[in-house]
């Protein structure tokens, strides 16, 4: 366990990156203008997007993997291995709702040479929704009932009811789709075992040549890509490790780095390192939501759903906190432009952005509640209590400046009313890691309060959604692999969850996802604090990039260039 209470010097960061910069020049294929360099300060630790936990895996396997197809920017499906988007006209999508036909692109093989057919998107379900294998993305697959290989370029999926979000499935960043021949020995409980976790078989533009897991991934080019006189670069190179700001100033400032990903600093210094005009900054405004999440159960008995939280199964105790906790400070000082306070969890596309939510940072309300929960100072130590209880939560989330004071500001508003807080950083590597074996990763969530950014990765948010219902509690008989963390379980909110999973007519199902939001935020579920953009810096000499909110940033990594 690695528990990072004080920063490496960022001196000491950019000289490790310097180094090893300055050492990969030195290797073939890393002439200046042939090599580009990502820098990633949550380094990736697999690269299968199936077993993937964090953003920085997903990032990395989709320089290799594909889906059936994307939405840009826009909101517009782009075709990347599908031959044409099904539309009602074109029979791809069924009147009915219960399935969806893709029509595949031929000549495509994958990077060991073996042709790409249906028979790799009917594997990819099969190996996602197989329990043993454990899949992170089997949240998505939950209504199909069956893919079925019409020919070999043609994949027919039927869903289990009429379906509004058929293009969910084999889409975007967690629809990557898998080399059946590959991985046909590892779907099972032996899944993390496969050997293509770590070099990949793909048929993006760039094939692995080397990983070390939380440090470094070594791409080249696939010389059997589609489009391979596209592909601009002999060598590219995904470095993890550092902190944000010293993976901004590569890129804005000593110009050692061509990309950084997701800056996490505070605004007024991002601002100073684009000054000096040697590269720019890349705001991806989506569906971003930082958030402190409180535990439903108790962590000191393994949070388990069996050990309801001493007072954070008390609705008034947590809309106290709520209350204690100031949104504005939060994105004022620490965001600047790129955020804004919110009330709502699911904030984008904007037509699921409820209107009847509202915050307040009160003190004075805060401590009412608690008083009215029962919860006093009885032993004068500062501390309210009740029942031989303190009110003493354990506050986590990843090593970052910008977290950390968040922490402190919900810190300040909480021992204001008579709360004690416990500050926990944990190295980025371990909390977004989904290590079923670790007790300090946001899905074990051995902790009263956990803190971190999360979005739907989709403009279609039920998946999102289906994150707080029952059946998706992470608990240890999940092997906590479940998106539920706070453990929270509500039928009402279940019933709704359903409802949308057939609701055809849109403006009625776009009325029951803001009811669920409702419920998250009236019943103080979740904190929401700031909607913020994903920020990402980029050298001048780059160009060809284009971001998305719905997919990872690499997804169009075979269109960029050096000027």
């Amino acid at each position: 366990m690695i528990i990072l209470n004080k920063f490496m010097t960022s001196r000491i960061w950019s000289l490790i990156l310097t180094s090893v910069l300055l050492t990969s020049c030195s290797e073939p294929n890393a002439e200046k203008g042939n090599t580009i360099r990502l820098l990633y300060w949550q380094a990736p630790t697999i690269l299968n997007p199936h077993l993937a936990w964090g953003a920085k895996d997903f990032e990395a396997s989709r320089i290799s993997y594909e889906p059936l197809a994307s939405f840009n920017q826009d909101g517009k499906l782009v075709l990347f291995l599908g031959a044409e988007i099904p539309t009602i006209e074109n029979a791809g999508l069924a009147k009915d709702g219960k399935s969806v036909t893709w029509k595949l692109k031929r000549g495509i093989k994958w990077s060991d040479g073996k042709p790409f057919t249906a028979a790799d998107v009917v594997f990819t379900y099969k190996y996602i929704s197989n329990p043993a294998v454990a899949a992170t993305t089997s949240g998505i697959y939950k209504d199909v009932q069956s893919v079925e290989a019409i020919n070999d370029y043609t994949v027919k999926i039927n869903f289990r009811a009429p379906n509004p979000a058929w293009s969910l499935p084999f889409i975007g960043a967690e629809g990557l789709i898998l080399p059946f021949h590959i991985f046909e020995k590892y779907n099972g409980a032996n899944a993390r075992e496969a050997p293509a976790n770590r070099l990949t078989v793909g048929t993006g533009a760039y094939q692995v040549v080397q990983f070390r897991p939380g440090d470094i991934v070594i791409y080249e080019p696939n010389p059997l890509f589609r489009s391979a006189d596209k592909v601009k670069f002999q060598r590219l190179e995904i470095k993890g490790g550092g902190d944000a700001a010293t993976a901004a100033r590569a890129v804005l400032q000593t110009t050692s780095a061509d990309y950084a990903w997701n800056l996490q600093v505070e605004a007024k210094v991002l601002k100073q390192l684009e000054s000096t005009g040697k590269g720019k900054l890349n705001n991806v405004f989506g569906s971003f939501v930082e958030r402190i999440m409180f535990n439903q159960t108790d962590p000191k008995k393994g949070s388990s759903v069996q050990f309801p939280h001493p007072f954070f199964s008390d609705k008034i105790v947590r809309q106290a906190f709520s209350y204690a906790i100031d949104r504005e400070t939060i994105a004022k000082q620490l965001f600047g432009d790129i955020a804004r306070p919110v009330a709502n969890v699911l904030t984008a596309p904007e037509i699921y952005n409820s209107p009847n939510t509202t915050y307040e940072f009160n003190v004075k309300k805060a401590a009412a509640l608690l008083d009215e929960a029962g919860w006093f100072d009885t032993n004068g130590n500062g501390i309210r209590d009740k029942n031989g209880v303190e009110m003493n939560v354990l506050f986590q989330t990843s090593a970052n400046p910008v977290r950390q004071k968040i922490q402190e500001i919900a810190k300040q508003g909480l021992t204001s009313i008579g709360v004690k807080v416990d500050l926990k950083s944990i190295d980025p590597s371990i909390f977004f890691s989904g290590d079923p074996n670790n007790p300090d990763t946001t899905s074990r969530f051995q902790a009263d309060m956990q803190l971190f950014s999360d979005n739907n990765n989709n403009p279609d948010p039920s998946i999102s959604m289906k994150s707080w219902t029952c059946s998706e509690i992470a608990q240890k008989e999940n092997n906590w692999s479940k998106n539920n963390f706070s453990r929270y379980c509500n039928p009402e909110y279940d019933k709704l969850w359903q409802q949308s999973t057939t609701e055809l007519n849109l403006a009625r199902r776009r009325q029951l996802f803001i009811q669920m939001n409702d419920i998250l935020v009236k019943d103080a579920v979740v904190l929401p604090l700031v909607t913020r953009a994903r920020v990402i810096a980029t050298s001048n000499n780059l160009s060809g990039v284009e971001f998305t909110p719905w997919d990872a940033n690499t997804w169009n990594i075979h269109d960029w260039q050096k000027k």
